[in-house]
């Protein structure tokens, strides 16, 4: 699946489907749906869980692209009606700044289908931003719930350990009854 798309000699945004068949869901996506395909996917094959991958990075670009154009509403009903340019993912992939190697958007794209992955490989990436903003809350919900089963468990530790406590101080009384009895007994002997 990594690449699948590749193979294809047309660029992604001149295709009818293809954004969509990256994020594998169907053009009537609603936005909701295309961002969980996104976040699905971009964790799936993000560069750190798949260190050393060429096919994961391109996979990447290609999963950044598509949610770039599906994510926004203007891009996407461009990209639907076939309007989409190079430009308006050049001009929507720019770094912040504005910085410019000097090499144009057309031949950015020349030696990849990606054509805004090309200008997004010009920049350095920052996958701990990437992953702080994208999962900051999945890791939070995790940590609380892990917090919460640990105090869960413990609270159950403590009170096995309280209900074993009565029995003994039960077992200890009624052997006290017993003990006194007994002595209660053998005086009246």
């Amino acid at each position: 699946m990594i690449g699948h798309l590749d193979q294809l000699s047309e660029p992604l945004h001149r295709t009818r489907t293809g954004y969509y068949d990256v994020l594998e869901v169907s053009p009537s996506a609603t936005q909701a749906q295309i961002k969980t395909a996104y976040y699905k996917q971009s964790f799936a094959f993000h560069p750190d869980r798949n260190s050393g991958s060429e096919e994961a990075t391109v996979r990447f670009s290609e999963i950044s692209e598509a949610y770039m154009v599906l994510g926004n509403k203007s891009l996407r009903k461009k990209y639907d009606t076939g309007l989409l340019s190079l430009s308006d993912l050049v001009a929507r992939a720019k770094p912040a700044g504005g910085a410019s190697s000097g090499v144009s958007g057309e031949q950015q794209a020349g030696s990849s289908r990606s054509a805004a992955g090309a200008a997004l490989r010009e920049r350095v990436f920052d996958f701990d931003e990437f992953y702080k903003a994208h999962y900051s809350e999945q890791l939070q919900r995790q940590r609380e719930i892990r917090v919460r089963k640990e105090e869960m468990l413990k609270k159950k530790q403590e009170r096995a350990g309280e209900k074993k406590l009565g029995r003994m101080m039960e077992i200890g009384v009624g052997m006290l009854l017993v003990s006194a009895a007994g002595i209660i007994l053998s005086l009246r002997q």
